[in-house]
């Protein structure tokens, strides 16, 4: 941080934020960063951009691109992301890589069985809890693929072998998983839920096995969907040899 910076950060703590808050439109960002300057103790001048004509103005006087734009003792700061890097905090990079929305979906398809084996049989930790913990996370997992067809089918066909040969099945996964998972909660039709389960499983472990341990490829994983950052490995062969693992469980039992 350079000396202008500092002086700023320990002189005078009064912000100046310019943001847009308009009739139909209230700056999301604007909203942080009056939250973010609070919470650090700073008292705020807050300037409203009313209209698009002195957004635009504003942005051009200053040569800036974005608003809310924020000033302290006479510096500015610049945006939301900027004030976070003026107050040492961590900045979300969009292209790192994360396994969050794996551990939220896993997280929690384990709160939901765990709840409904607590109502229906009066304990938690049950084999009901075990099965229904597997069920839940396909037709979750199944919920992020679903939610762009087309961009998980995308990313599915980097690796998968059987979509390599027949594209129509990157489409048709989603709802495969989203059916044998309904149809395993309900413990209905085994005789459609099962033969897709271990299909749709033996085929995706092999694939991601194939791809990440004999190819050695880095790829992102579909698994959450085809806009997620989730690396492909570990969370999608676990996904499949779940599938697996219900599907014979239940052939058998």
């Amino acid at each position: 941080m350079n000396d202008k910076s500092a002086a700023a950060k320990t002189g005078d703590r009064i912000a100046s934020v310019y943001r847009m808050v308009m009739d139909k439109h209230v700056c999301p960002f604007g909203l942080k960063t009056l939250h973010l300057l609070k919470s650090q103790g700073y008292r705020i001048d807050d300037h409203h951009l009313e209209t698009r004509a002195q957004t635009d103005a504003f942005k051009e006087k200053y040569d800036v691109k974005t608003t809310p734009q924020t000033f302290v003792g006479g510096e500015r700061i610049g945006g939301y992301d900027d004030l976070r890097r003026f107050f040492d905090k961590p900045v979300k990079d969009p292209k790192a890589t994360s396994y969050r929305p794996v551990l939220a979906i896993f997280g929690m398809a384990a709160a939901m069985a765990l709840g409904v084996s607590w109502l229906v049989s009066g304990a938690l930790v049950t084999a009901m809890a075990v099965e229904l913990f597997i069920a839940i996370s396909m037709c979750l997992l199944a919920v992020q693929k679903l939610q762009d067809v087309d961009g998980f089918a995308t990313m599915f066909l980097g690796y998968d072998l059987l979509a390599r040969r027949w594209v129509p099945y990157a489409y048709l996964y989603p709802f495969g998983e989203a059916l044998a998972g309904v149809l395993m909660i309900a413990h209905a039709l085994d005789w459609i839920s099962v033969p897709i389960a271990l299909f749709i499983g033996g085929v995706g472990a092999v694939s991601v096995f194939y791809a990440v341990y004999v190819q050695k490829r880095e790829l992102k994983c579909a698994c959450v969907g085809g806009g997620s950052n989730v690396p492909l490995g570990f969370v999608s062969l676990t996904e499949n040899v779940m599938m697996v693992a219900m599907g014979l469980w239940m052939l058998f039992t």
